[in-house]
């Protein structure tokens, strides 16, 4: 029996992680998109928030332009654009106390992913929260052992 494909959003760190810093704890995200079990959704503010954090020193270098667009050309590939639909509007969310990251909560809701992946801390504090609409996880605990409940928000 086949498994339906999980709708994700990544923050900006995970994104980078995986574009950037070749994290092996992307990896299994990544054969999971590559397989088609996964798909990852982004919109217009998260990409343009990807572009401007590519432009920032990362330890002691910073990427050229050439490789700033070779990122965002990666992630628009990896990536299908939300269609701007707002599919769970009527839901309220919770508000992050980060309020940067507040588009990828609205995000998540609007294109009923089934994960927002993030290791931002103000992000995962809102992980247990009832009502949302999708569960907030750590990469490294997605596809671990292909456990993620049939239903991701039970």
């Amino acid at each position: 029996m086949s498994r339906p494909v999980l709708r994700l959003v990544l923050d900006t760190n995970v994104w980078l992680d995986w574009l950037v810093f070749d994290d092996p704890g992307i990896r299994r995200i990544a054969a999971a998109v590559a397989a088609g079990e996964a798909e990852i959704v982004v919109d217009g503010a998260c990409e343009a928030e990807l572009a401007r954090v590519l432009g920032y020193p990362f330890k002691d270098r910073t990427l050229s332009a050439k490789r700033q667009a070779e990122c965002l050309a990666r992630c628009r590939s990896l990536a299908r654009e939300a269609d701007g639909a707002i599919a769970n509007a009527s839901r309220p969310l919770p508000k992050c106390s980060d309020p940067d990251d507040q588009k990828f909560l609205e995000l998540a809701a609007a294109c009923n992913a089934a994960y927002l992946v993030t290791k931002d801390r103000a992000l995962l504090d809102l992980a247990g929260r009832k009502g949302l609409p999708f569960r907030i996880v750590e990469p490294g605990s997605l596809f671990s052992g292909r456990d993620l409940p049939a239903d991701p928000v039970a």
